[in-house]
């Protein structure tokens, strides 16, 4: 199945996949924020099929919140708004929904232990939003 994709169906796109990253980066501030959003950004521009193509620029002029909450006001619904979009082709849902997964293991791959409580739980929440629609 094909899907045909607006602009502004591309921005939705986008900024859930970044602000996933972002949201990451934030929640593991503690640690290496700007490492958390270099390995997730490298995960999702290595996307590939029509998710790949939309993911491969970040989102341009979106205003993220300041906070962590205001950012996960933005994120949350437009990842769970992206798989709506989406569920018209399985296979690209399916393929969003990995590349988001693979770009928040990514963001929270530990250099010593296990990933922080926080970033465990924003993964979650993450998850959970992809899993909503």
């Amino acid at each position: 199945m094909s899907i045909t994709l607006t602009d502004q169906d591309k921005l939705t796109l986008r900024t859930a996949g970044w602000g996933a990253v972002s949201l990451m980066s934030a929640a593991g501030a503690a640690g290496s924020a700007h490492k958390a959003a270099t390995e997730g950004s490298i995960a999702l521009t290595s996307a590939t099929g029509l998710v790949g193509h939309v993911l491969a620029k970040a989102p341009k002029g979106v205003k993220y919140g300041k906070t962590v909450a205001a950012l996960a006001d933005q994120v949350l619904p437009a990842l769970t708004a992206s798989m709506s979009l989406l569920k018209q082709d399985p296979a690209e849902a399916d393929n969003f929904r990995r590349t988001v997964i693979v770009a928040i293991e990514a963001a929270t791959r530990p250099h010593k232990g296990q990933p922080s409580p926080t970033m465990t739980e924003m993964a979650r929440k993450i998850t959970e939003a992809l899993d909503a629609a």
